[in-house]
């Protein structure tokens, strides 16, 4: 899942040139979520004490997880309804167009590449092992933990039990899957209670998300369960202070999502117009399910490594306005990041700032070699 929300929220090289915006771009959809998250922390509706529907799920919930009737009670009559939640986990208004090159300088930006070195810089032993154990990149591990918080800058500032409540009890009816998402966040609602109680927490404490993620690495309440773990051995995971069990989670839940070790995430192509099928070749959207012949038949041609390619790709398209779109061929890899969010953009934004730390890592790296002299370098040659 967290992927999932946080997916709802809101990749190892960039290989094709971004095309550059040429006239003033509305505000994204990410930016628009943002900016009325940051208002709806601010205005708090009703407790959720005073609805008896809500109270009588409260007590199917402690039926259901083996719970304290009146502790849960307590903790979801204690949530506040958020309105302003509502609004910022609409989806954006038809028509508002996709932009890949403003999506990316949200993200690849010199702020969260200087965080993201100094994250690197300061646990590479860690980085290194959840790497040898999972297969895993470095790279892919930092750039989540980028975009996802900032490197624990911007873990939320919403009461995770508001936001569950608010969009568990009354997530908006226009939305155009109202029932089926009230239904997951209904689920994460009582994953979160059980989560608390089984690590004796608070579960008014918690801050996260507007959509109730929490931590560095924006877990859902779910996949905190399922694929968190306890990576500096301390005997408990804490994805809010923790950097091991940040880092070795994100790696945990890729692993499960079937990363696979050295597998590139993404192959340059190009189109041959002749037999080009664009229709069919996005009708899979960005799930791997194309062979590098099948591939060619429909127009796509690869190269190089991509070539020789063993695993299903899919034709990523990444459209940049009314610029022409930038396409890759994804693999599984590139589709196991999408499982953390279900966006090829949200995907290649990851990819790139982790490249983007990476380099900027190594020639940090290089800068602090000393350089020999060339008197030193001569004297040891004659030697």
């Amino acid at each position: 899942m967290t992927k999932t929300i946080a997916t709802l929220l809101l990749a190892v090289c960039a290989l094709q040139a971004v095309a550059t915006v040429k006239k003033p771009i509305k505000k994204t959809s990410a930016n628009r979520a943002a900016a009325l998250a940051e208002s709806a922390a601010k205005n708090k509706g009703p407790l959720y004490d005073g609805r008896a529907e809500v109270m009588q799920q409260a007590d199917a919930i402690a039926a259901s997880r083996g719970l304290e009737r009146d502790w849960v009670r307590q903790a979801i009559g204690q949530a506040h309804y958020m309105p302003g939640i509502a609004k910022a986990i609409l989806p954006p208004p038809v028509g508002v167009p996709k932009n890949w090159a403003l999506y990316r300088s949200r993200f690849v930006e010199p702020l969260r590449i200087k965080a993201g070195t100094k994250f690197w810089l300061a646990n590479q032993d860690t980085l290194q092992r959840a790497e040898e154990q999972t297969g895993v990149p470095a790279n892919i591990i930092v750039g989540i933990v980028g975009v996802e918080t900032i490197y624990g800058q911007n873990v939320g500032n919403f009461r995770v039990i508001d936001a569950l409540c608010t969009l568990a009890f009354d997530f908006p009816t226009a939305h155009p899957k109202a029932e089926a998402r009230a239904a997951f966040f209904r689920s994460e609602l009582e994953e979160y209670l059980a989560l608390t109680a089984r690590t004796h927490t608070d579960p008014l404490a918690l801050r996260g998300s507007y959509a109730g993620a929490m931590g560095w690495p924006q877990f859902m309440p779910s996949s905190w369960s399922r694929y968190a773990i306890d990576f500096d051995g301390d005997g408990r995971v804490d994805l809010f202070n923790s950097q091991a069990d940040v880092i070795g989670s994100v790696a945990n839940y890729f692993q499960a999502f079937h990363w696979q070790r050295g597998l590139p995430t993404h192959y340059p192509m190009r189109f041959d117009a002749a037999t080009l099928d664009l229709p069919a070749l996005l009708a899979p959207d960005i799930k791997p399910s194309f062979s590098v012949a099948e591939l060619a038949a429909k127009g796509v041609v690869l190269e190089g490594a991509g070539a020789v390619a063993t695993g299903p790709l899919a034709l990523i398209e990444l459209q940049n306005g009314e610029d022409a779109p930038l396409y890759v061929a994804g693999t599984e890899n590139f589709y196991a990041i999408t499982r953390y969010n279900w966006s090829s953009y949200y995907a290649m934004a990851v990819i790139e700032l982790g490249q983007a730390v990476a380099e900027a890592v190594a020639a940090r790296k290089l800068a602090q070699v000393p350089v020999q002299n060339a008197a030193t370098s001569e004297a040891g040659m004659t030697k």
